[in-house]
């Protein structure tokens, strides 16, 4: 099937979506208005809470949800054809991903820039608070996890990628320190932008030269070398003021990511690659070489991020609502970042699904299983020759995918002979679609860990004492580092893949509740639906997984403890999320019913209230 009409369709779905019931959303329902102040005012401290335009935020943001899952996810899905990821994609993002990150950021801003189990304790109450405390925690450090480990596996003995990755850091501490503190009194913009892109194309070309001279073998790490750097980049990025490092960073990774975005698009527009992959294959029933389960429900938890991700809410209850200028940001940021983050899951599709199928399970199969398969490479005999590097059996989706990213620009006129360049670049945007999530996914868990810890002691839940950013830090960095360094991508991913969406349905929960309780119950169903959808869904994904993946590894030698980690770990994912969602519905009836809700008590001191008429007209945009 030929790509180009499928993408303008994909394009024009996005369009009248954001134009259309982003607005409805944003009038209607919650009633955006900037004569409400924002967090980032009311409590600007110059550290964690900064007013940033509008553009940055974005940057930011988009920077800090794009991390593996719209990349590895769609691409791993392909096993299965190109309509059911397309069509989740799709679907998913503009009814359900979009609106939970945007609905999500809205309810954080108007509980004071506060995490989402604040929110659950506020309009839910105190014990589901903190439940959902614990749970959110829990699943937040399985989906670093899960996230890091595509990016170990990626940069494993790649001199290239390190360096280039590693060279963002110090050009991210110059743009940061130019934007902020350049003496003038407000934020610079369009200097430091133009330096960071500069730099960041020099230390691509540069990752060439230095991969090829004498000292690349200092810069070639096995896979448990690149945690530990890591976890020391995510601690770094936790603790220094997010003006310095977390937000300049991810600012500039979002260059890099739209601009190659865009490249993708226009490639695809140019070369309209043909789509070599069924629309469905045999293995929608299950057995399938890359994800053993059936179509549904192992679908919708493959595909984690790119169509509904719960790890969104924590980044839109995190950092994103401290730095936000005006209310009405919200929606451009919330709803349209995860429309950007859904078309890069479907470029990825298209990209995993334009390869020969030998050339796909050569790479994402072990090889013992791909032996059995009846099938035979296509291209991956050159495509390693000119890359220069072994590609057959690398798990995990990135190299794929890499390829597939290479196979659509080598098409392109007088871009053949750079396959090797354009493999690299790719893994280069993979890593830092990753990393820019590493770094905001720990300060959130920073966050919440003190939170957590304030009911023990109140000072540890001060974000600006360094002593409790030391330790909350520590101890987060420790647990998610420890899970990638005994897990592999097939007992991590789906656990990540069924914590994030579990996640998902308790953040569109709690935001139906939080409608519920502003009187705005005749808008609860925009939230309602897809939050029951996804915990049906996830919940069999979960269940399953613990019957075939986790409980065989109980008898496993060698496997034991690692198993009954993540067994239990599932186990009390579905159970909590079950919990919270059930007590966020009760809720609901209650207030219905005439029974004050316990965000009523606390109107009196909760600043930036909005009124219930509409902001703006409907037809806004």
């Amino acid at each position: 099937m030929n790509t180009l009409p499928l993408l303008l369709i994909v394009l024009g779905i996005f369009a009248v979506a954001y134009r259309y019931y982003s607005a409805f959303l944003a009038t209607r329902a919650f009633v955006l208005s900037d004569r409400n102040l924002t967090p980032a005012h009311r409590f600007k401290d110059g550290h964690n809470y900064v007013p940033s335009p509008k553009w940055v935020v974005f940057g930011h943001h988009f920077a800090a949800i794009a991390g593996a899952g719209p990349l590895v996810g769609p691409t791993l899905a392909a096993q299965f054809g190109f309509a059911p990821g397309l069509i989740w994609l799709v679907a998913g993002a503009v009814l359900a991903g979009a609106v939970q990150d945007m609905t999500v950021l809205i309810g954080s801003l108007r509980h004071d820039g506060k995490s989402l189990p604040h929110i659950v304790r506020h309009e839910v109450g105190p014990v589901t608070g903190l439940l959902a405390m614990i749970a959110v925690l829990l699943i937040l450090i399985v989906a670093m996890a899960g996230l890091a480990i595509i990016v170990v596996n990626a940069l494993s003995q790649s001199a290239w990628g390190i360096f280039t990755i590693g060279m963002t850091i110090p050009i991210g501490l110059i743009m940061g320190v130019w934007m902020f503190r350049g003496g003038s009194g407000k934020v610079v913009v369009r200097g430091p932008s133009i330096f960071g892109v500069a730099a960041l194309i020099g230390a691509l070309i540069g990752g060439h030269w230095v991969a090829a001279s004498p000292y690349a073998h200092l810069l070639l790490f096995n896979p448990h070398q690149i945690v530990l750097l890591l976890c020391g980049y995510g601690f770094l990025a936790s603790v220094l003021p997010i003006w310095m490092l977390l937000e300049p960073r991810d600012y500039l990774s979002t260059y890099l990511k739209l601009a190659t975005l865009a490249a993708l698009v226009i490639g695809v527009l140019l070369v309209h690659p043909h789509l070599q992959f069924p629309a469905f294959t045999p293995y929608v029933h299950g057995g399938g070489p890359v994800i053993p389960g059936k179509l549904f429900p192992f679908l919708f938890v493959t595909i984690a991020c790119g169509a509904i991700s719960g790890f969104h809410a924590l980044v839109a209850s995190g950092t994103t609502p401290k730095l936000i200028d005006k209310e009405t940001d919200a929606r451009f940021i919330g709803y349209g970042a995860m429309l950007a983050e859904s078309l890069v899951g479907v470029l990825a599709l298209i990209a995993a699904c334009s390869l020969a199928p030998g050339d796909y399970f050569a790479i994402n199969a072990p090889p013992a299983v791909f032996a059995h398969l009846g099938l035979h490479t296509v291209n991956l005999p050159e495509f390693s020759r000119e890359v220069g590097e072994q590609l057959a059996g690398r798990t995990g989706g990135a190299v794929s995918l890499a390829i597939g990213i290479a196979q659509i620009f080598r098409n392109l006129p007088g871009m053949k002979t750079l396959t090797g360049y354009w493999y690299h670049y790719a893994i280069m945007f993979e890593a830092l679609f990753i990393l820019t999530t590493i770094d905001a996914g720990t300060r959130v868990a920073r966050y919440m860990m003190q939170e957590l810890m304030s009911r023990v002691w109140k000072p540890l839940g001060r974000t600006n004492w360094l002593p409790s950013n030391l330790l909350a830090t520590g101890v987060a960095v420790f647990c998610w580092g420890y899970l990638i360094w005994g897990g592999t991508i097939a007992t991590i991913w789906p656990l990540f893949g069924t914590a994030n969406q579990l996640l998902a349905a308790i953040a569109l929960a709690t935001m139906t509740t939080w409608l519920v309780n502003h009187g705005k119950a005749a808008y609860s169903w925009l939230t309602l639906i897809p939050a029951l959808a996804i915990l049906v869904t996830t919940v069999c994904a979960g269940w399953l997984s613990i019957r075939d993946t986790f409980w065989p590894m109980l008898h496993r030698p060698g496997s034991e403890l690692q198993g009954s980690i993540e067994a239990g770990l599932m186990t009390v994912f579905i159970v909590g999320a079950i919990v919270i969602v059930g007590s966020a519905l009760l809720r609901c009836l209650s207030t219905l019913r005439g029974v004050p809700p316990p965000s009523a008590f606390a109107l009196a001191d909760e600043p930036g209230k909005v009124s219930l008429e509409p902001a703006a007209p409907y037809r806004c945009c």
